[in-house]
C-alpha cells in the first residue's frame, strides 16, 4: 500500500518552528483513557506482582503517571528480561499483548528469570493514538544520551538503576496505515523533507539490532508467531520497509545508533516486533496474541541458551 500525502501544517521544505508544533499539538485530541485501559489493568495485577511508578509525565493539565511491573520474587542470581510496549502510544497491540502477558504467562517465569513489563512508556501518545509526544519529538528516537525525552529519560534511569544487566529486551510495535496517511507525511512536514512514500508490509515481522542481531532469536520469535497469525512477506525488492530481508519475517536494521528504545539496554536478546493490524487478514485480538506469542518464545529462547 502506497500513498501520497500533503500535510496541512507548516511550508513545504521548510523545518517547523514553534508556531508549526503548537498548531501540531493544537490538533490531537483524546480518544480513550491511559486510567481506564492502562491503570486499571496494572491495579487488578496488583495482587501478584509489584507495581512500580518510575516516573511521571507532566503535560499540562494533564499528569500521567509511568508504571512499570515486576515479579515479586526478585531473585539477583537470576537473568533478567525487560518488556516495552506502547513507545508509540498508537500501537496498541504493544500495550495490550504486555498487559496479556503479565496476566496470562509472566507467573510460568517465576523462579527462572526476572521480569520487567513496561506496557505503556507513552501515554499521551496512546490517549490521542499518536507516535510523537506533545512537543512533536518520537520517542523511539530518543533512548540516548541519557535520554532526550522524558518518556525515554525516566525508564532508562529506572531500568539503569534496577537491573545490572539485562539478558533480554522485546520492545512491541505495529506498522500501520496511518504510518502512510498521517505520520510519514507530518514527519517530512516537520523535518521540511520531500514525502517519498513507503510500503506497509502484510503481517508480522521483527526489527533485529544490526550491530548485534542474534539471527537464531530473531527467526524463533517469527516461528511462534507464525502459529497465532500471518508473516509479512518481502516487497519486490525484496525488503520490508526498506530492509533487506534476513530470513522469513526477519530484517536488521539500527537500534542503539539512532535512540531506539529495544537498543538502549544493551541486552544480549533484543529486537523491535512489528505487526500490522489493518490487515484483513488479522484482528486486535489476534495481534495482541502475536506480541503475547513473540515475547514468551524470546524468553524460551534465551533460558534454553544458558
Amino acid at each position: 500500500m502506497t500513498l501520497a500525502h500533503f500535510y496541512p501544517i507548516g511550508t513545504p521544505g521548510q523545518p517547523w518552528g514553534d508556531a508549526e508544533r503548537a498548531q501540531w499539538r493544537a490538533r490531537q485530541q483524546r480518544q480513550r483513557s491511559y486510567h481506564e485501559d492502562v491503570v486499571a489493568a496494572l491495579e487488578r495485577l496488583g495482587e501478584r506482582f509489584e507495581v512500580v511508578q518510575y516516573g511521571q509525565l507532566d503535560y499540562a493539565p494533564d499528569h500521567y503517571p509511568l508504571f512499570a511491573v515486576v515479579n515479586q520474587a526478585w531473585d539477583p542470581a537470576l537473568p533478567s528480561a525487560l518488556v516495552t510496549g506502547g513507545v508509540h502510544g498508537y500501537e496498541t497491540s504493544g500495550v495490550h499483548g504486555a498487559l496479556q502477558f503479565l496476566d496470562q504467562h509472566a507467573d510460568a517465569y517465576a523462579g527462572r528469570i526476572n521480569l520487567i513489563v513496561a506496557p505503556c512508556v507513552s501515554p499521551w501518545g496512546y490517549e490521542r493514538i499518536q507516535r510523537w509526544n506533545p512537543d512533536a519529538i518520537d520517542p523511539n528516537r530518543s533512548f540516548r544520551d541519557g535520554g532526550q525525552i522524558e518518556e525515554a529519560s525516566a525508564l532508562m534511569r529506572w531500568v539503569d538503576a534496577r537491573a545490572d544487566g539485562l539478558l533480554v529486551h522485546m520492545d512491541l510495535h505495529e506498522t500501520t496505515n496511518s504510518d502512510l496517511e498521517e505520520f510519514d507525511p507530518a514527519r517530512c512536514a516537520r523535518d521540511g523533507k520531500e514525502l517519498v512514500p513507503d510500503i506497509i508490509p502484510d503481517g508480522f515481522y521483527v526489527i533485529g539490532n544490526s550491530e548485534d542481531p542474534q539471527p537464531a532469536f530473531q527467526q524463533a520469535l517469527v516461528a511462534a508467531v507464525e502459529k497465532v497469525t500471518h508473516i509479512a512477506p518481502a516487497d519486490a525488492k525484496g525488503e520490508l520497509i526498506g530492509m533487506p530481508l534476513q530470513s522469513n519475517g526477519v530484517v536488521w536494521g539500527e537500534s542503539r545508533s539512532i535512540g531506539a528504545c529495544a537498543g538502549f539496554t544493551n541486552a544480549r536478546y533484543a529486537t523491535t516486533t512489528e505487526v500490522y493490524p489493518d490487515s484483513p487478514r488479522t484482528n486486535p485480538q489476534e495481534c495482541n496474541d502475536a506480541q503475547v506469542a513473540a515475547v514468551c518464545a524470546g524468553l524460551d529462547f534465551a533460558l534454553a541458551q544458558r
